[in-house]
């Protein structure tokens, strides 16, 4: 009698599934700190250390761990998915298996992610961990989901959806760093590209209206003379992505790893400062905020290149030819801008 009782006393001590839900969410989300930015998950038995070398480490076998790994979360949001859709719903001793896959598959991605040497290239490692916090976000975003609205209902595709797709993106993470660095170049490229077509689209408008009573809404033609050479400086940003992307993918090896993250670490700064410099020169212009946002990330990316493997020739190249054309709109800018600065 006692052990037939075992089973349904075991039952009844469990959470309601929707608890369950509920308590699930906050483990997962409790692992995406530690994703983003430590070394070691966890504690005890269930940490994970990042390793530090490549010492017995087989890419092949990494690659399609973590493929198998996506494919097994993949499986699991589908099955929670289902289960939680319709009713009625799992009983608790039901639900608590559900969920120990669930979690163990995240774990388990996790694990592998923190299983990719950081000698293998920090960009790699970075984009892999992208993808993984895409996946462990995309299933706690799902479970919380299927804790308000436990039954059919579109936000629960939705979510869904976004775990797929997340677990989709992983084999078509690049291979090694180059292959990274390459990868994170042309979205660089892209971006400052869409920044300067705004800033021409809106130049051409704008500059055919100047008002000077009315400075919040249209260009002086102070401002018009100052947005030359800031629409210069951009076209030489753009160029210089673009002479950088194809300096790597011509003369890039894939062995030069800590060169290749240098390159991108700096690009990674063309960015945003053309951004800033973009959103500075939307009328009313602020002049020294102008000559604030002008790039000075330029003078660090030549010198790492022409100290880099990826530009066997330096003095032969464009580089040279880039130093001085930034160095021109530079001091164009400084000088358009100064008697702000003087006052």
């Amino acid at each position: 009698m006692a052990s037939a009782a075992a089973p349904a006393a075991t039952d009844s001590t469990l959470p309601p599934p929707l608890e369950q839900l509920r308590h699930l969410a906050g483990e997962l989300r409790f692992l995406l700190p530690g994703v983003r930015g430590a070394d070691v998950v966890g504690t005890g038995d269930s940490a994970y250390l990042s390793r530090e070398t490549t010492k017995e480490f087989d890419r092949e076998t990494f690659w399609r761990r973590l493929r198998e790994a996506a494919m097994a979360v993949s499986r699991a949001a589908t099955t929670l998915t289902e289960v939680f859709s319709r009713l009625p719903l799992p009983s608790p001793q039901e639900t608590q298996k559900f969920f120990e896959q669930v979690h163990a598959s995240i774990k388990a991605i996790i694990a592998v992610y923190y299983s990719l040497p950081k000698d293998q290239g920090i960009t790699l490692r970075k984009l892999v961990r992208s993808a993984t916090l895409d996946i462990v976000d995309g299933m706690a975003q799902l479970v919380e989901v299927l804790y308000i609205t436990p039954t059919q209902s579109p936000e629960n595709l939705i979510s869904y959806n976004s775990v797929w797709e997340a677990c989709q993106q992983v084999p078509r993470i690049p291979r090694d760093n180059k292959a990274a660095a390459l990868l994170v170049l042309t979205k660089s490229v892209d971006l400052v590209k869409d920044a300067h077509e705004e800033m021409e689209q809106v130049r051409g408008p704008l500059s055919l209206m100047v008002i000077r009573s009315n400075r919040d809404s249209y260009w002086s033609e102070e401002d018009q003379e100052l947005i030359i050479p800031c629409l210069a400086l951009v076209r030489a940003s753009k160029a210089c992505l673009k002479k950088i992307r194809l300096s790597v993918a011509e003369n890039g090896k894939k062995d030069q790893v800590a060169q290749l993250d240098d390159i991108v670490d700096i690009s990674d700064e063309i960015s945003p400062s053309v951004d800033d410099l973009a959103l500075s020169i939307y009328p009313p212009v602020c002049h020294p905020t102008v000559r604030i946002n002008v790039s000075t990330s330029f003078e660090g990316i030549a010198t790492d290149l022409i100290a880099s493997h990826v530009t066997p020739q330096p003095e032969d190249s464009w580089i040279p030819l880039l130093i001085n054309a930034v160095d021109h709109c530079m001091n164009r800018i400084k000088e358009l801008t100064q008697h702000e600065v003087e006052l």
